[in-house]
């Protein structure tokens, strides 16, 4: 049973030989030509993954408020605050601008990194084109 292009992306990987790779692909052992390769390039764009949306610093800072634990911390703070117990009150909103603020540092520090692994990595293939 030969399959289609569609059930390439539906059968196991594993599960497909060379031959009804190649079929399904429109490709042969020989690789593409330089105008099939150019028509592919032409028609489905360079083979990148969009870059991610990235999130302004204020909504990063704020996400770190977005947080069953946090919200019970601003509670706790808002019935210290109604029982005048202010330093109670002070030491539980500390609590969450530091929490906030600590995260926010690390995930900062956390995106550099990852943009230097991005940076390391890869980005030229070895490929067939016309035999």
């Amino acid at each position: 049973m030969e399959k289609t292009g569609e059930q390439l992306f539906t059968t196991p990987w594993h599960a497909i030989g060379h031959d009804q790779v190649f079929d399904g692909t429109s490709s042969s052992r020989e690789g593409l030509s330089d105008e099939q390769a150019q028509r592919r390039l032409e028609t489905h764009g360079e083979n990148r993954l969009a870059p991610p949306r990235r999130q302004g610093p204020l909504i990063r800072l704020l996400l770190h408020f977005h947080n069953a634990l946090i919200y019970i911390l601003l509670a706790a703070a808002v019935v210290t605050a109604l029982l005048n117990h202010w330093i109670d009150t002070g030491v539980i909103l500390a609590v969450v601008v530091a929490n906030a603020i600590i995260g926010f540092i690390q995930e900062g520090k956390a995106e550099k990194a990852l943009e230097a692994l991005t940076r390391m990595l890869s980005l030229e293939a070895t490929v067939i084109r016309g035999g």
